[in-house]
């Protein structure tokens, strides 16, 4: 028993030795001044402030990115002249340009599922859902797949 009371005792003042003081005295520190939390303070970060528009879409366009320079200790392919060479990267990076405005044309533009859903008689009957396609939209495909014969020649015939 004397031996659970001193162990117990021993405890409790290693552990009192290691606790902060509470005598009141609270040291002030630059965050404690302005009464934000951690969280508030990372939450309030606006780390795209100086160029707030980097990310939108389209904004390639106005960062000054493209292909390098060929220099004189650049990789030229066999066959072609510098010249030939400059031409084709410049031709590639007029197709990638165009195809970027492209679908940057195409940015935002969607279909509202209500006025599908309305034009599609959804809300008013079942007829949509006799067609074939159970009312939905086909996608466009690359041949012919309703099996009528057309007499319009093609890029294969000659």
């Amino acid at each position: 028993m004397k031996t659970t009371a001193v162990v117990t005792l021993a405890c409790l003042a290693s552990a009192s030795a290691f606790a902060p003081s509470s005598n009141g005295a609270r040291v002030s520190t630059s965050l404690d001044a302005e009464k934000k939390s951690l969280f508030r303070t990372i939450a309030e970060m606006d780390l795209f402030a100086p160029k707030a528009d980097q990310n939108d879409y389209g904004a390639r366009n106005k960062k000054n990115i493209g292909t390098a320079k060929l220099g004189s200790n650049s990789y030229i392919p066999a066959g072609l002249t510098k010249a030939q060479y400059e031409a084709i990267r410049a031709a590639d990076e007029k197709k990638k340009a165009e195809n970027y405005q492209k679908n940057v044309s195409k940015a935002g533009k969607f279909l509202d599922y209500t006025k599908f859903y309305m034009e599609r008689g959804t809300d008013t009957s079942e007829a949509w859902n006799k067609d074939i396609n159970k009312g939905h939209r086909m996608a466009k495909t690359k041949y012919d797949w309703s099996g009528q014969q057309s007499d319009a020649k093609g890029w294969f015939s000659k």
